[in-house]
């Protein structure tokens, strides 16, 4: 994996958690035949994946509330709630 993929994709996409199933999922795509939206040096689907999350031609959206979410991303989805809820009162005090 292209280290300067990935901190390019991090100022883009700065959670970790995220990052890495977005990256993952679409990998998985180029794998099974997707084509790639950018030109890579790389064959690897991850590089692409990085490269394309990092010239801004893949993002993500969480989904609206009413649509059921699989349990890995209710646990993401809940997680990302918890940091926004513990960092909210911190702000305030400062």
């Amino acid at each position: 994996m292209n280290n300067d993929y990935l901190y390019r994709a991090q100022t883009i996409i700065e959670d970790p958690r995220i990052l890495s199933i977005v990256v993952s999922r679409r990998a998985k795509q180029l794998a099974l035949g997707g084509r790639p939206m950018v030109k890579c040096d790389s064959e690897n689907h991850l590089d692409i994946a990085l490269l394309e999350i990092a010239e801004g031609k893949l993002s993500f959206e969480f989904p609206k509330k009413n649509v059921e979410l699989t349990l890995e991303e209710q646990v993401l989805a809940d997680t990302l709630n918890e940091q926004k809820t513990k960092a909210a009162p911190e702000a305030k005090k400062e």
